[in-house]
C-alpha cells in the first residue's frame, strides 16, 4: 500500500469537528457504519467517491494498530 500524507482530519469549521476523510467532509464514521451493516469497501468507495481506496484501506490499518496496541497494554497492566 503507498504511503498516504494524511488520513482523518478535524477542524471545528468542517461538519463540526467532527473526524473526516483528509480533503473531504466524510466522516470516517461513514466506513465503520457501512461495514457495520454488511456493505464491502468497495460499496462504500462508490458511495463517496471523494475518499480514496488508499485514505480508506490506511484508515482500517489505523483502527486495527489501535486494537492491537490497546489489547496488547491491557495484557501487560493485567
Amino acid at each position: 500500500m503507498k504511503p498516504v500524507r494524511k488520513i482523518v482530519s478535524q477542524d471545528k469549521d468542517v461538519l463540526g469537528g467532527i473526524a473526516v476523510f483528509a480533503g473531504t467532509r466524510v466522516p470516517v464514521h461513514a466506513l465503520i457504519d457501512h461495514l457495520k451493516g454488511g456493505e464491502s469497501l468497495e460499496s462504500f468507495l462508490v458511495d463517496f467517491p471523494s475518499v480514496s481506496r488508499e485514505q480508506a484501506e490506511a484508515f482500517l490499518d489505523l483502527a486495527e494498530a489501535a486494537v492491537v496496541e490497546d489489547l496488547s497494554g491491557a495484557r501487560a497492566a493485567g
